[in-house]
């Protein structure tokens, strides 16, 4: 799992050590000698490298209608990113047959 520097925190930096054997929780600002090598582990830095992916998916996602979700609870929630993505990827498709026909 990654996340970004805003959601670092002691607490959830214990929390996430507890639930995940590598969590990326990067942190903000001056990095104690701990947090320096924890931050400098092979692993953290390869899951911190997937992390733009993530981000660039995320916008994908909020262009295609997932910015605000007015469904309620987290069934709700799960449904409307599955349509979102459902959405992204007829978008997707679409680019490719328009592009096909063209030439």
């Amino acid at each position: 799992m990654s996340y970004d520097k805003g959601f670092w925190s002691p607490g959830n930096l214990e929390k996430l050590e507890v639930l995940l054997e590598h969590s990326v929780l990067p942190k903000k600002g001056r990095l104690s000698a701990n947090d320096k090598k924890r931050e400098c582990h092979p692993e953290f830095i390869r899951a911190r490298r997937k992390h733009s992916a993530v981000e660039s998916d995320i916008n994908a996602l909020e262009a295609n209608g997932l910015d605000k979700c007015p469904d309620k609870g987290i069934e709700g929630f799960e449904r409307y990113v599955a349509l979102a993505v459902v959405a992204s990827n007829l978008k997707r498709l679409g680019k490719i047959l328009l592009t096909r026909d063209r030439q």
